[in-house]
């Protein structure tokens, strides 16, 4: 199963699009979004993905945030820490502003994947037999690529794609 991963969107509507398009493109149908798309209005941009989407230390109207996306379909989730099974992996997700939390998860034994945000740094690693990634940043103010992933959690492939599109 193929997911995509994306943080830190930070109301950047064209990169929001852009990553939804070449979602759709390659047929992948569940989106983990890890935080701080800021603008409640932006949730409705993700109508037909199934949506797992982490709070962020950014987002504002969390209970308005919380309420669309989980209105939006019924496997949708929203919240501060998501734990489940993607396609028989265990799965964990955050924002990680929560201090601490990326590594608590870890520490729990549990998780095949662990997937944040909130740094804008991508990030593929493995500790203690548990992957850890964040796919970068889709907007904010701090200069350098845009970027988000596609991961294959069967094989255990994360695919980095970097957009040409705007900074803001």
């Amino acid at each position: 199963m193929k997911i995509g991963v994306l943080s830190d969107t930070h109301d950047n509507l064209d990169n929001v699009l852009t990553v939804l398009e070449i979602l759709r493109q390659r047929g992948i149908e569940t989106v983990i979004h890890c935080g701080d798309l800021t603008d409640f209005t932006m949730i409705s941009h993700f109508s037909g993905f199934r949506l797992i989407y982490l709070i962020g230390n950014m987002d504002v109207a969390t209970g308005t945030i919380r309420k669309r996306v989980e209105q939006m379909r019924e496997d949708n989730f929203a919240g501060l820490v998501y734990q489940g099974k993607l396609d028989g992996r265990m799965v964990a997700a955050t924002h990680s502003h929560l201090e601490g939390k990326v590594m608590e998860l870890v520490q729990e034994k549990r998780f095949d994947w662990i997937f944040h945000g909130h740094t804008h740094e991508k990030r593929d690693e493995t500790v203690r037999e548990t992957r850890i990634v964040n796919p970068g940043a889709l907007g904010g103010l701090v200069r350098g690529p845009r970027s988000f992933c596609i991961v294959d959690l069967t094989a255990g492939e994360v695919e980095f794609i970097e957009l040409k599109s705007s900074r803001r």
